[in-house]
Order: structure tokens, then sequence, then C-alpha cells
């Protein structure tokens, strides 16, 4: 089956793809985050969260760390769809050489790549989509826009507000790279599920539809 899906394409040199997906429509989504178990289960690694639900729920398996891309690296069909599923391995702040690693050799063009990424400028229990924009200070975001351009879709999922530290005097605020690293609060726990299965929901439309619509989504219940 694999040889009717991909096409071997003759080298003319390292920076040349090796596979051509054919006339298959295929889409490319990036789940941001760090690797690493000491990362494991922390704000900024939701992006990874959601992707690994994600092929869960449609049984897609086999995650490969392919050096060349710089990425945990898995494909699979929904539908009439080839799903290139992606997770950096460079660490946040260099993601962008995955991702532009991985569209090049399948050949995917950034209006068809979607990122999934934590926001801290959104509230917890808000989910935000949309194609374009900035990085809103986001590294792992902003490498991707340096190496790709802006034009692809994001998945925002709210990690905000800070909340001040247990061990800090009144007023002040936690440093917001400790918070992002950090792992939810009691209180968010519970509803990281219902989260992965909303954002789960999300990509699965836009797999099925080709479109990422500019909405927000409250996935509190």
């Amino acid at each position: 089956m694999l040889m009717g899906l991909f096409q071997k394409k003759p080298q003319f040199g390292t920076s040349a793809p090796a596979y051509t997906l054919g006339m298959q429509r295929a889409v490319l989504i990036v789940g941001l985050g760090n690797v690493g178990e000491q990362y494991s289960g922390t704000r900024h690694n939701l992006g990874f969260a959601c992707v690994d639900a994600l092929a869960e729920s449609q049984n897609i398996d086999g995650w490969t760390d392919n050096k060349g891309l710089k990425s945990l690296v898995t494909t699979g069909n929904i539908a009439d769809t080839r799903v290139i599923l992606c997770k950096p391995t460079t660490y946040m702040n260099n993601s962008g050489e995955a991702v532009q690693a991985v569209s090049h050799f399948y050949k995917i063009q950034p209006r068809d790549i979607v990122v999934v990424h934590d926001e801290l400028d959104i509230d917890f229990g808000q989910i935000r989509t949309g194609m374009g924009g900035g990085s809103a200070g986001h590294n792992g975001v902003k490498s991707v826009i340096e190496h790709i351009g802006a034009d692809f879709g994001r998945v925002r999922i709210g990690v905000g507000p800070k909340s001040p530290g247990t061990d800090l005097p009144a007023g002040r605020q936690v440093d917001s790279a400790d918070f992002v690293l950090a792992k939810f609060s009691e209180a968010e726990q519970p509803q990281l599920k219902n989260l992965t299965q909303e954002v789960n929901a999300i990509l699965t439309e836009y797999i099925h539809s080709g479109t990422l619509p500019t909405e927000t989504r409250k996935f509190l219940v």
C-alpha cells in the first residue's frame, strides 16, 4: 500500500525532497513542545499532548524519530486526506527548523500547515483558531514564522493568565517562562481531557473540510 501512496523521486542533491504525495491532498499538523520527560505535562507542551491525542483517536501510530527532519513524525489517512503529524525535537525556540524540514520533505505549503500551541495571552478555557498573524511573544511560533512565513494555521490554546507563585511576595507575578514550563494547577488538571478532545474535534473538522475558521471556542464544562 505504501508504494501506491508515495512516488520515488530522483535525487539531485541533499535538499531535494525524497517523496511526493502525488495528487492526494495532504496536510501537516505540528504540535509544539519540548522533548524530555521533565517537560511532559507542562503548559508549554500542550501542542505535543494534543497531537498525541489526535494520533491516538485516529489510530495513527508508529512515531519515528527522524534526525534529518529534526522531528518525531508519523503519517496516516483520515478520510481522503493524507495527514502528517510532527513534534519537533529541536526544543521550542528552534521549532521552525523542524517545520521547514518536514514541509519541504513532504512538499506541504504553509496554507496546509496547522501549528498547535499554548498561548499565555489567552485565558485557560478558550481555544482560538485562524490563519496567519504574529507570534504574540511565543518563541516557538516566532521560529516557525522565521522559517516558513506567517501564512499557516494556528490552534492557540489558552493557558493564562499567569498566577502568582505561592512563594512570591504579595503583588509579584511568576516569571512567564517559569509559568509555562510548570505543570497545570490542581483546578486545571481535570479539564485537560476535555481540552484535548475539543482540539481533536477542531483538527478533525479541519482535515475533513480543508478550512480552519477564525473563531474562539470554550472547552470548560
